[in-house]
């Protein structure tokens, strides 16, 4: 595998310098540069000074079964202040990532303004920028602009989260307008869950300039002698093949190490009780969806929000949070009721909690009211459901009670083999009781590494348990949190028409089996819009599926088409969650609707090259209106490929396709007309097809 154009770069940039390298290079600092250029790192000394020139004191190459990696120790030619610089290549997957390691021996504190965890000059003919923002339930929309001169910044200021609105994932195309197979593109990812800024700069004549870190904003960081600060990673790839290569490129990468361990596993196929019954928990209830989604084939049951609450109960969001006990009015029997029913079912169980919040109206705040996030002498700004707080997690108390919560859940019921972990609110109260007055400044970044301190311990002692990343949906979706998780919720809203793009937005960066997708009900509570069953079966194959409705409510026509859905999904579930993903028609490539289809189409494609899985939606439908050739992409020119049509629509036969074989070749030269209507229209029509 060749080695990213990144490290090459970067690592002859450093090493042609010699010992006493200049670490502009890598690491431009303010008071080593001139006036053009901005700073990656930024610092005030002890003694007011802001200046720093770094200097290369050695360099140490390591390598491990997985990577290699190179470690430059520099130091202030004036102050007592290092930096060491790491860039580690991967060996079995293109991507490169860069950090920093901050530490000094000055007298009194040092204060970090500005702390970025990369920095990469580029040079193109005519460079693009591709990034993602969307918002609660329209997440992952993909903009791309012209870079021109002066300075882009894209920030995320959350506090919590930080993937709604803009996300910290870019692409760079350094030839135009990014395409989707060919072309050279950059592409970066910030494994941060807090704040950030990304920036690329344009400042002279000389080309571009990237940089990606935690936002310095209301967050100057305040370092103790001998403390170290690690910035997050800053994980680039750079790939030929478009934005299709940079996407399997991180693909590859989250699976082999940027996923909690069993990033190569397939996921279950399981039914969420949110959107089927919201709050209103029973046994019956729960035990009646169970026998729901085992007759559909499907292997997991997670049961949502309103199972908890003693004195307070989980009636609605306005109370209860963080009185993480069962209601036995709701569940009499408890939870191991549940969990032995799910057993007899021969299905598994999951459950429902949000760790790091918690509600007025509940005995956690009337016990622990310093526990919150809050301005001291100021007025509570509160969330969701008018009572809502986030839990101050640069508090070791509080990491010790979000772990307890998580122990004692899964000690008293190691039947327990899935959670959803929730998180639906923002930090509005930008003070913690728990640091120091001096240093609240700390409190974003600290409350991001305190979350990451106790989802170590809980991996540590449950590292099989498969835990969801859930925030209001994708708020979530970063690379910094997910190697402690296996999956994350995509989106809150499960519209299937609006989930095409949303799922189309995330899938750049993040693979197939860290997606959830579910098969909502019709009309969606959203949008109101009515879509077919097989529609909605059809978009939530694409990732990992799973159902989020009230199976009592659907139609004999619906259970059977759902019944399919799950028995051929299975067939191909390797396939999709662990497959080479090509985009081939972007949902968002404009069309003139009337004369001619707007279609989403996609596959994937195993390593070998000899099973693949299409995908097409249809997106319009008029009468009379020009079909979509499709043409396919991945496969070997040489081989002859046979369709099989999955998931057909209940009562029809399979299309005209189905048992026909092409080579290859002609299937990405000349493509398929693939029929996504017929004479009459048909609203939101959709085809699977499996290639051998």
């Amino acid at each position: 595998m060749k080695r990213s154009l990144i490290y090459l770069s970067i690592m002859c940039a450093c090493l042609s310098v010699g010992a006493r390298l200049h670490a502009i290079e890598m690491l431009p600092t303010f008071g080593d540069i001139d006036h053009i250029h901005l700073p990656a790192l930024l610092v005030q000394h002890a003694d007011g000074d802001q200046s720093l020139q770094l200097r290369a004191q050695d360099t140490t190459y390591l390598d491990h079964a997985q990577y290699k990696e190179t470690v430059i120790r520099t130091q202030d030619i004036v102050q007592p202040f290092y930096v060491t610089l790491h860039v580690r290549q991967y060996k079995e997957v293109d991507i490169t990532e860069t950090w920093y390691e901050i530490r000094h021996t000055e007298k009194k504190p040092v204060r970090l303004q500005r702390f970025d965890s990369g920095y990469l000059p580029i040079e193109g003919d005519d460079p693009h920028l591709l990034h993602l923002h969307g918002n609660w339930a329209a997440e992952g929309v993909p903009t791309v602009e012209r870079l021109t001169r002066g300075v882009k910044s894209i920030r995320n200021t959350d506090g919590a989260r930080n993937a709604h609105l803009d996300a910290p994932e870019v692409m760079i195309s350094l030839d135009g307008v990014p395409q989707e197979n060919y072309g050279r593109v950059l592409g970066a990812a910030l494994c941060w869950s807090g704040n950030f800024e990304i920036r690329v700069a344009a400042t002279d004549e000389k080309g571009f300039h990237f940089y990606a870190g935690i936002d310095p904003m209301a967050s100057e960081y305040i370092l103790e002698p001998k403390q170290t600060f690690t910035t997050p990673h800053l994980a680039y790839t750079y790939s030929t093949e478009g934005m299709g290569g940079v996407s399997r490129a991180f693909h590859r990468w989250a699976r082999n190490c940027g996923m909690m361990h069993n990033g190569n596993a397939t996921r279950n196929i399981l039914l969420n009780s949110w959107e089927g019954i919201y709050f209103d928990i029973t046994e019956e209830r729960i035990i009646a969806m169970m026998n729901d989604i085992a007759s559909f084939g499907g292997e997991l049951f997670v049961m949502d929000d309103g199972w908890f609450g003693s004195k307070y109960p989980r009636n609605n969001d306005s109370s209860s949070l963080g009185d993480w006990v069962v209601d036995t009015r709701k569940l009499p029997n408890g939870l191991k009721a549940l969990t032995d029913a799910a057993r007899e079912r021969h299905i598994q169980f999951g459950i429902w909690i949000e760790p790091e919040a918690v509600n007025t109206t509940s005995e956690l705040f009337e016990k622990h009211p310093e526990w919150v996030l809050q301005e001291r002498g100021r007025e509570l700004k509160l969330g969701r459901g008018g009572t809502q707080l986030v839990l101050d997690m640069t508090n070791p108390k509080v990491q010790d009670f979000v772990f307890n919560l998580v122990d004692t859940l899964l000690t008293n019921n190691p039947e327990i083999v899935y959670i959803k972990w929730d998180a639906n609110a923002s930090i509005q109260n930008c003070g913690s009781t728990y640091l120091p007055r001096d240093k609240q400044s700390n409190l974003y970044v600290d409350y991001h590494l305190g979350l990451i301190k106790t989802l170590e311990r809980i991996r540590a002692k449950y590292p099989n348990v498969t835990i969801q990343n859930c925030a209001s949906g994708g708020g979530r979706a970063n690379y910094g949190l997910m190697p402690y998780f296996d999956e994350f919720w995509v989106s809150d809203n499960n519209d299937a028409l609006q989930r095409v793009y949303i799922q189309w937005g995330t899938s750049y960066f993040f693979p197939s089996n860290a997606m959830a997708q579910h098969i909502g009900g019709s009309p969606y509570l959203m949008t109101g819009r009515t879509t077919p069953i097989k529609f909605r079966c059809d978009v939530a194959m694409s990732g990992r599926l799973g159902m989020e409705l009230q199976p009592a409510h659907m139609t004999e026509t619906e259970r059977a088409q759902c019944t399919t859905a799950i028995h051929d999904y299975k067939a191909l579930r390797e396939l999709i969650q662990l497959g080479n993903l090509y985009r081939l028609v972007s949902p968002y490539e404009p069309v003139p609707v009337v004369e001619k289809q707007q279609v989403a189409s996609l596959m994937y494609i195993n390593d070998n090259k000899d099973h693949a899985v299409l995908f097409a939606y249809g997106l319009s439908s008029f009468m009379k209106q020009a079909s979509r050739r499709i043409r396919l992409a991945g496969l070997d020119p040489t081989r002859t490929y046979t369709l099989t049509e999955r998931n057909i629509r209940h009562g029809e036969q399979p299309c005209a396709l189905h048992g026909q074989s092409f080579t290859g070749a002609y299937l990405m030269s000349v493509g398929l007309d693939i029929p996504l209507s017929t004479e009459y229209a048909i609203d939101y029509p959709s085809r699977i097809f499996e290639l051998k």
